[in-house]
C-alpha cells in the first residue's frame, strides 16, 4: 500500500477519534492500527512517521507512540 494512502486512512482514523479527550482520543487510534492493520501496514507506516513533512495529524503522531511496529524484515 503506497505511503499516501496509510497516510489518508490513519488521518481517516483521527477524524473519528478526535472527538474523544485528547489522551483516550490517541489510545484509541492506536488501538484501531494495531487491532485492524496488518503487519505489513503497520511497518510500512512507521517508515512514513520518519519522514518530514508526512501528512500525518498531530493526534496521529501522538498515537504513533502506542501503536505495536514490527521489527523491520531482513
Amino acid at each position: 500500500m503506497s505511503a499516501a494512502k496509510l497516510v489518508y486512512k490513519a488521518n481517516q482514523i483521527e477524524t473519528f477519534f478526535q472527538s474523544q479527550a485528547p489522551e483516550e482520543a490517541a489510545a484509541g487510534v492506536a488501538a484501531h492500527i494495531n487491532k485492524f492493520w496488518e503487519p505489513r501496514m503497520r511497518r510500512e507506516f512507521s517508515e512514513t512517521l520518519g519522514q518530514d513533512d508526512n501528512g500525518l495529524k498531530p493526534l496521529v503522531i501522538e498515537a504513533a507512540k502506542m501503536i505495536e511496529f514490527p521489527e523491520p524484515v531482513a
